[in-house]
């Protein structure tokens, strides 16, 4: 007979179960970006929980993840004292204001290359976070710094804020950890947003930080979280450590926490999420190498952001900076202005790139947005597409940013007719009319025909650029030419343009001494060395990096062609993805013809590798002096140089047969130390790597 005592253990038990089972799922979605399960699942398991806390309310709970459906509606926000000022960061909106804050860093901490962590600075509301023996139990917005306001019930339904803190990291669950970040609407939410203020006959928000902000100062925190608000970590604020592990282990700090790279990694195991795509750099050159990168890539991010944020990647070094009244001096935001229109999309495009990749691309009502004209704007791939949800006729807000190229902010869903439908992805390819294929696992849409004529032009036009083949004289628009005249049908016709001279004279702004430039530069080709022609070849993951590890393995063409996938993943660096993508070109019947076509033209296959035994192929140990001084052996480049830059050190490396990489592990033979050569220069004395100074490996040579 079941007692009431036993139904209430049971209740509690699954109660315990489905709060768990919650928050792992929770931090899966939000922190790991790895759901197992959908959206519907999810709500079912809230569900249940719900009902059993509401007919068992002896077992509710503040941080049970049912709170973040809503609570109660408060009366006013009070007034919080930061522990810590919430400071402002100082702008740079040119290179040489970094350049000179960079200079001004090294000459404080005396260091000749900092290391530095780079971030996205996202257009969304700064508060502040406290968890007190892992339970949430403050936020607080910015205000003026010192003084915010109290919005902990709306805080409690902002997604990926945990209630209740994992314990997740050695240090255990700390006594007290303040946490800053923003609260931020994704686009797509904020268009949808959008679309139902206009529907209820109210004013819209004009972007998605006003919506966010305006979110937080709701009395109603279940009207709040309609807005579907997000929260990202990027900050270190007060940070107290269980203090019975603190008391165990006194070298333990702050949780072990050394680099804000660290950080990041520690709260994130314990089920915060943190700003995407943080990356680090060592010294000016690589920070502005990495901040271009970033840019780049900023079109492809789900919410807006307006710049890069640079930080000092050691605590330790900003705690010796300390602050000025109003910012620290560890920090510098390089930011862009940011200008907006509104247009509409007439048509869209689909580009097909040289590995059959289907770009789409939206064609605009030309806009002027900071005086240039924009007509056009990439959508990247199909996913970007479904994101957007865009209809051919849609009023959508494009941006333009610096130096990002114009992208589609969002669409204004509340100025879109009924009629009008989501546009559907070709399902055969738009130059060829092949039927498309999904990468595996992957975001783009292909073309898997390699004679498609889109895929013809560009691989004719990268075989001959620069990290390619490099042939003088023939460039984008030449290829255009011949395609058109039907000179060119592919790698090997470029070979035979001698045997047409007199229909080469015919082409348009092409007279005898470009003729004889542009034949030239073909002859003088067949003799690039053999990893520049595999290049070429437009395999899929095989770059300029991945031809010469291919060359320096096998020798000869032929001997890749002969590998099995087994044997080409077991070189260093190749791995499985890159050598099924290797095999199955030269297991293709386009593969296998063009290599027999370019040799009987007399295009450079390779040499032979002397004794070289198929363990020593794959990266295994042997004779060094087989294929060079450095055969066999990894080796690791950090630091300031005085003699050569890293690159042209690392180049030696590779034109000696050692491999260059750039991170130092177990396998690692030798580290390369430059002046303030940082983290990688500690790894290799942790791991007992033979560390040499500039001059010691360029006696290695010598010897």
């Amino acid at each position: 007979m079941t007692t009431d005592n036993d139904q209430q253990t049971a209740a509690q038990k699954e109660i315990e179960h489905l709060r768990r089972e919650l928050e792992r799922h929770n931090r899966l979605y939000y922190v790991d970006a790895r759901p197992e399960i959908t959206d519907r699942e999810f709500d079912r398991l809230m569900a249940k929980l719900t009902e059993l806390e509401t007919a068992f309310p002896q077992f509710a709970s503040e941080d049970s993840p049912s709170r973040k459906v809503g609570g109660e509606p408060v009366s006013s926000f009070r007034q919080i004292t930061h522990r810590i000022p919430m400071l402002s960061i100082d702008n740079a909106f040119e290179e040489a204001e970094l350049a000179d804050w960079d200079q001004g860093l090294r000459k404080l901490l005396n260091q000749s290359a900092p290391e530095y962590s780079l971030e996205y600075k996202i257009d969304g509301v700064a508060i502040s976070l406290t968890w007190m023996n892992g339970v949430l139990v403050q936020a607080a917005t910015r205000g003026n710094g010192a003084v915010g306001d109290d919005v902990t019930s709306n805080a409690r339904v902002v997604a990926g804020i945990p209630l209740r803190l994992l314990n997740g990291t050695p240090a255990g669950t700390p006594s007290v950890l303040e946490v800053r970040g923003e609260v931020v609407i994704l686009n797509q939410d904020f268009a949808a947003f959008q679309a139902e203020q206009v529907r209820a006959g109210e004013e819209p928000f004009k972007n998605p930080r006003n919506a966010a902000a305006g979110a937080l100062k709701l009395l109603d925190p279940k009207l709040a979280r309609e807005r579907k608000l997000r929260f990202l970590a990027h900050g270190v604020g007060y940070f107290e450590p269980d203090p019975k592990i603190a008391a165990s282990n006194p070298e333990s700090g702050s949780d072990g926490w050394k680099t804000y790279a660290q950080f990041l990694d520690g709260i994130r195991q314990l089920g915060i999420p943190t700003t995407p795509g943080v990356r680090t750099a060592t010294g000016f050159e690589q920070l502005m190498q990495v901040c271009q990168e970033m840019i780049a890539d900023v079109p492809e991010l789900p919410f807006e952001v307006d710049g890069v944020v640079i930080k000092l990647n050691s605590l330790a070094d900003r705690e010796r900076l300390g602050t000025t009244s109003k910012s620290p001096r560890w920090v510098r935001a390089y930011k862009w202005e940011r200008y907006e229109a509104e247009t509409r999309v007439n048509a869209i495009t689909v580009q097909v790139g040289k590995t059959g990749a289907m770009t789409p691309v939206a064609e605009l009502e030309p806009v002027e947005i900071a005086g240039t004209t924009v007509s056009r704007a990439s959508l990247h791939n199909r996913d970007e597409l479904d994101r957007l949800g865009l209809c051919i006729g849609d009023l959508v807000v494009v941006e333009k940013a610096g130096k990002i190229i114009p992208h589609i902010l969002r669409v204004n869903e509340a100025a879109r007719s009924e009629d009008l439908k989501p546009y559907q992805f070709p399902s055969e390819c738009p130059e060829c009319k092949s039927p498309v294929v999904r990468d595996e696992g992957g975001v783009y849409i292909r073309c898997p025909n390699p004679a498609c004529p889109a895929q013809l032009r560009e691989t004719l036009i990268f075989f001959a650029s620069r990290p390619a083949m490099n042939i003088d004289g023939l460039g984008e628009k030449l290829i255009e030419q011949l395609l058109n005249a039907r000179l060119v049908d592919g790698i090997p016709s470029l070979y035979r343009l001698s045997e047409h001279r007199e229909e080469l004279l015919q082409l348009e702004r092409l007279g005898q001494k470009s003729v004889d430039k542009l034949l030239a530069g073909i002859e003088a080709s067949r003799q690039q060395p053999m990893w520049r022609l595999l290049t070429g070849m437009n395999i899929r993951h095989v770059g300029q990096t991945n031809a010469r590890t291919l060359e320096r393995a096998f020798g000869t063409i032929d001997r890749i062609m002969e590998q099995t996938e087994e044997t080409l993943s077991e070189v260093n660096e190749i791995g499985p993805v890159i050598a099924q993508s290797v095999s199955r070109f030269f297991r293709s019947e386009y593969g296998r013809k063009l290599i027999e076509d370019l040799r009987g033209l007399g295009l450079n296959p390779g040499q032979p590798l002397p004794d070289k035994t198929e363990s020593q192929a794959a990266g295994g140990s042997g004779d060094t002096e087989s294929g060079g001084k450095l055969t066999g052996k990894t080796f690791v480049v950090t630091g300031t140089m005085v003699r050569m830059k890293r690159d042209e050190i690392e180049q030696l490396i590779r034109d000696h047969g050692g491999k260059a990489s750039g991170s130092v592990s177990k396998k690692t033979d030798y580290v390369v130390a430059g002046e303030a050569a940082g983290s990688k220069l500690t790894r290799a004395q942790e791991l007992g790597v033979h560390v040499l100074t500039e001059d010691e490996f360029l006696l290695m040579l010598e010897s």
